[in-house]
């Protein structure tokens, strides 16, 4: 997947790296000669970290730590040193509903906020003055960024609200030549999105297969993505192929959305 670029040299670091979205893009940077540093909440970042190794064939270090709180943040990245290029991806997906009672409703409201939009804020802030000249920032939104479906007012708010991030950073970084872009997936085969999946038929009463069935025959190319498919367009963006794009949402949906 990687073998056209070479990032031999850079330091990448990708938070929420220990499954999904996340370690595909870590491993796609892995076969490409990067230093690479993968970050995540649970101690599952460990283990993806030596399975990192092997594929990179070069040790990949692997930092346990819970971005919504900015004093951990700073601790756990305190010896980053300088660092050529930042995958924000780390995030929350939970189903919010507004009609729904239970208070547990506004403990998932306010961890995915405290996870996507802070969180994410805090590892930039912390690591934007050691972002080297010319480097690059990549944040992990959706395609829920750009449109809405209903029960998911959390993740769809964090979404929009990390392409608007993602554009201001764009034009404050701008004059160090740093790019900051949003990579925007749609339905890809994770365990998040199969629980909102989930979580989607049971709200409706459809089957989840069938649920998903019409899901994807709304996209211009069926079939769902996998993890891996996605990963590419986090090489092209972090690559010198792309100085000149920023403050960008790019969708990787197969056409679900054209905007």
């Amino acid at each position: 997947m990687g073998a056209r670029f070479d990032f031999a040299g850079k330091r990448v670091l990708v938070t929420g790296a220990s499954r999904g979205i996340g370690f595909a893009v870590a491993e796609a940077f892995a076969t490409t000669g990067a230093d690479l540093v993968v970050l995540a909440e649970d101690d599952a970042v460990r283990s993806a970290a030596e399975r990192l190794s092997a594929v990179a064939a070069r040790p990949v270090s692997a930092i346990v730590c819970d971005i919504s709180d900015r004093a951990s943040v700073d601790a756990a990245l305190a010896d980053m040193g300088e660092l050529d290029i930042l995958i924000n991806n780390a995030g929350l997906e939970r189903p919010t509903p507004l009609a729904e009672p239970d208070s547990s409703v506004d403990d998932a409201f306010t961890r995915v906020m405290a996870i996507n939009v802070t969180g994410t804020n805090n590892v930039t802030r912390t690591l934007a003055s050691r972002i080297a000249e010319g480097g690059r920032i990549i944040v992990t939104a959706s395609i829920w960024g750009k449109t809405a479906v209903p029960d998911f007012s959390a993740y769809v708010g964090s979404k929009h609200a990390l392409i608007g991030m993602t554009r201001v950073w764009a034009r404050e970084l701008g004059a160090r030549r740093i790019t900051v872009n949003a990579v925007c997936p749609g339905w890809v085969r994770t365990e998040a999105s199969m629980r909102s999946l989930a979580a989607m038929a049971a709200q409706t009463g459809a089957e989840e297969d069938a649920l998903l069935g019409e899901i994807v025959a709304g996209q211009a190319i069926g079939g769902l993505m996998e993890p891996a498919d996605v990963a590419s367009l986090y090489l092209f963006l972090a690559s010198d192929n792309a100085a000149n794009i920023t403050g960008q949402a790019v969708n990787v949906d197969r056409g679900e959305v054209m905007a």
